[in-house]
């Protein structure tokens, strides 16, 4: 049970609200609604699942939302709907119609003294969600209940101020997620403009007056006469990690001096792979596989196609393969042609809960092979290119992470009265 239930004092992130503010638990001026549709209404009535609310903002991820047969509980517009799964994912949304939705779904119905606008932006708010979080079960899906939210202390001005407050925050919310989006947009055409750029020059070449032939491969189309094309096991060695133990089912095997390199380290990678969570110790090592530095690694699972350079030693799980180039081929050059190429790995990708691929399916792609000179021509320009664009993109992300900042301070400072509302 929450501290608020046996204090009378309120958590920092409340501070101390206006003297005219009243304050309660949130399950005294909120009833948890629990009522399940019938038959009909189960088939009529729109699904809402935790899966379809976007984190913090409350926006739903999808146009349409259809009927479904699963067990759901009722909820009416006005309602305010809580996820109490992971509840630091922040997921809320208020109704502005009538549906069922998933039992991960808290239903929450304001009282006459609360107006359910200012509800939902207090249970957005940083401040609760990271109360709620902390006081979750279950470690492998943390899980919130009604005795854990409904005993989180609820902010109470009066209620003309509740409606001047989440008047405020939807005029300036909606212009700094309108301003987020944006940005979002621009990283995307960023990503689509670098994607385009490095396609071109691997299957192209930088000489426009090149003679061209048709590879007869349909996603390469002509290349340059010169250039061969060759599997990529002709092109470099395959290497396949080794080691498939998790720290919980073998601990002695981790917390070594070895650097063990995983498909997460790959993905957050810009272009090398310079950080690392986990190492091994010498017993794991011994039932590991090392890549020697200069390898591109690129994850097999989950994320297929994700490809970064490594720059040191490491050990590697099965989910990563890493390509040595041959003495025909150079590296960074085979880490853009594999960057244009992912959508070819996505294809040979073998589907049942996840994507996956073998090295099987791997080094029996064909990809193009020019002159040394000119894949070192290529990867001049690229990495030229590549870095101004990661830079622009990084530019973006940290404005919209300050953004994201202000948004939450915004949020957080109007419910609990630290801000003054006109």
């Amino acid at each position: 049970m929450s501290f608020f239930s046996y204090s009378d004092e309120l958590p920092a992130w409340i501070g101390t609200p206006p003297e005219s503010w009243g304050k309660n638990w949130l399950k005294w001026s909120v009833s948890l609604s629990t009522e399940r549709p019938n038959e009909q209404e189960q088939s009529d009535l729109p699904y809402l699942s935790n899966e379809d609310i976007e984190s913090w903002t409350g926006k739903l991820l999808r146009d349409e939302l259809e009927s479904s047969e699963s067990d759901s509980r009722k909820f009416k517009a006005g309602d305010v709907l809580f996820n109490k799964l992971r509840p630091y994912l922040a997921k809320a949304f208020h109704a502005d119609f009538s549906g069922v939705s998933s039992g991960e779904l808290l239903c929450l119905r304001s009282s006459s003294r609360v107006v359910p606008r200012y509800l939902f932006y207090l249970v957005t708010s940083k401040g609760f969600i990271d109360a709620v979080d902390a006081e979750t079960f279950g470690s492998k899906m943390p899980r919130a209940d009604w005795e854990i939210v409904g005993h989180q202390p609820l902010p109470l001005p009066p209620l003309d101020t509740q409606h001047r407050i989440a008047q405020f925050l939807d005029e300036k919310i909606d212009r700094i997620d309108g301003l987020i989006e944006k940005k979002r947009a621009l990283l995307n055409r960023l990503a689509e403009k670098r994607q385009a750029l490095i396609t071109r020059a691997v299957t192209k070449g930088l000489n426009p007056d090149a003679p061209m032939r048709p590879s007869e491969i349909d996603w390469l189309g002509d290349i340059p006469a010169h250039w061969e094309i060759k599997q990529i096991k002709h092109s470099c060695r395959i290497l396949r990690g080794k080691f498939s133990h998790r720290p919980r089912n073998a601990p002695h095997l981790y917390n070594g001096e070895y650097p063990f390199i995983q498909t997460g380290d790959v993905a957050r990678a810009d272009k090398y792979v310079e950080s690392y969570a986990q190492t091994l110790s010498e017993e794991g090592y011994a039932v590991s596989k090392e890549f020697p530095e200069d390898t591109l690694c690129m994850a097999i699972a989950a994320n297929v196609g994700d490809v970064a350079i490594l720059r040191f030693k490491a050990c590697f799980p099965d989910s990563v393969v890493g390509f040595v180039p041959g003495p025909s081929t150079e590296l960074d050059y085979l880490y853009f042609l594999f960057a244009a190429c992912v959508k070819q790995f996505e294809k040979v990708s073998v589907t049942n809960t996840q994507a996956n691929l073998n090295i099987d399916r791997i080094g029996g792609l064909m990809i193009p092979i020019p002159p040394p000179n000119e894949q070192a021509e290529i990867s001049s320009l690229l990495n030229g290119e590549d870095e101004e664009i990661r830079q622009i993109s990084a530019e973006i992300n940290r404005s919209i992470n300050l953004l994201v900042e202000y948004r939450a301070t915004l949020i957080a400072a109007a419910t609990t009265g630290q801000l003054e509302v006109d």
